[in-house]
């Protein structure tokens, strides 16, 4: 029987998916439209990760995922053996992660799904049971990432209340993390919803986050949407709000954390945190453990993707009219990374990784093993 996930508690709906069937929110068309687009398989999940119909680390993973289970869902006439399963799993998999190379929790996904399908092959010969087993778990993620972005909602309002020792604080947050970057709720805007929730949030600022605007298209969006007292700043005002004694903390998510705390995200994030840490201003980062890569040392061996100049070189991040001068070169890295020195905490469901007295660090891989 067919399992539905449409969440009535998640406010907004990124991703729409009924076994057999995924429609994701062309986000690229917001705040002036809301259109969903069909997904019938992995090819059509690639293009709209590329094309940035869906973004945000965790919304990339689970659109990946149930990308590839409502094709499998759908293919007919398939009477393989587990073997023939298994291979094409795996290398549409591989495929579907060279989409966005820099969200950790893409690849994460991927890896964690052959693991499923390996371990299904070894139990039938049946290509069909491998297929089931592989949607299940996609399914799974779906769940289970709600429920994760609640947790850090809960820690990182705690934590951030207890810092600051306000009764009433405001919030810088740049990019997009809330549910349009998730399965739903967020990560970063969820730690902003639950201050709201309760009654201690006085304002949100949200930054502008320059090419792609995912903050004045998208952050401002839900947060209007949401009723949160919210004002948008351009990226590069952040520095004179903190200066006017405006904000209490930065909270912001993450694409991928290094062993060490070295955090990629959202290019204009590194900016950020230099100017909090000036105006001693704690800088939080709100992300599932997903999103650490504890194969990495720093944050010196993230791959930065870089996009298409287009983004810099025509207005709305290279979906509307060409204001650059023709013939200019253009950088343009989706990311940049923060130094763990500047991170005042990492935000995750199990709780907040906060540094050891001893050498100011963080201990990711004993906060990992002790939190299982």
């Amino acid at each position: 029987m067919a399992r539905e996930f449409n969440d009535v508690a998640a406010t907004l709906q990124s991703i729409r998916y009924n076994r057999g069937s995924l429609h994701l929110l062309d986000q690229r068309k917001l705040p002036l439209e809301t259109t969903y687009l069909e997904i019938r398989d992995s090819t059509d999940g690639w293009n709209a990760i590329q094309d940035m119909v869906v973004r945000g680390a965790p919304a990339i993973a689970i659109a990946a995922a149930l990308s590839l289970a409502v094709e499998v869902f759908n293919l007919d006439g398939f009477n393989g053996s587990a073997g023939e399963a298994v291979s094409i799993l795996q290398n549409k998999l591989e495929y579907l992660v060279s989409s966005r190379p820099t969200a950790v929790n893409l690849s994460d996904a991927a890896g964690k799904l052959k693991e499923v399908v390996s371990n299904a092959a070894a139990t039938t010969s049946e290509g069909r049971s491998v297929f089931q087993a592989f949607i299940e778990a996609a399914e799974v993620m779906l769940e289970d990432d709600v429920a994760s972005n609640r947790a850090i909602g809960s820690y990182g309002a705690s934590c951030i209340q207890q810092q600051t020792g306000k009764q009433k604080l405001s919030v810088l947050t740049h990019c997009n993390t809330g549910s349009l970057a998730t399965a739903g709720y967020g990560t970063a805007l969820g730690v902003i919803r639950a201050l709201h929730s309760a009654g201690v949030l006085e304002r949100a600022y949200c930054t502008e986050t320059r090419p792609f605007n995912q903050g004045s298209r998208l952050t401002a969006y839900e947060l209007v949407h949401e009723k949160i007292p919210a004002t948008l700043i351009a990226d590069s005002a952040a520095a004179a709000l903190m200066k006017a004694g405006s904000v209490d903390a930065v909270v912001v998510g993450a694409d991928r954390v290094a062993s060490n705390g070295d955090t990629a995200n959202k290019i204009g994030t590194y900016s950020v945190a230099l100017s909090a840490k000036f105006h001693n201003v704690p800088f939080y980062v709100a992300a599932p453990l997903t999103s650490v890569d504890l194969s990495l040392s720093s944050g010196q061996e993230i791959v930065i993707e870089e996009r298409s100049p287009k983004e810099l070189l025509n207005a709305r991040g290279g979906l509307g009219e060409q204001v650059a001068a023709s013939g200019i070169s253009v950088w343009n890295p989706a990311f940049d990374v923060t130094p763990a020195s500047l991170i005042s905490g990492i935000i995750t469901e199990k709780g907040v990784i906060t540094k050891t007295s001893a050498d100011d660090a963080f201990d990711i891989k004993a906060f990992v093993q002790k939190t299982g």
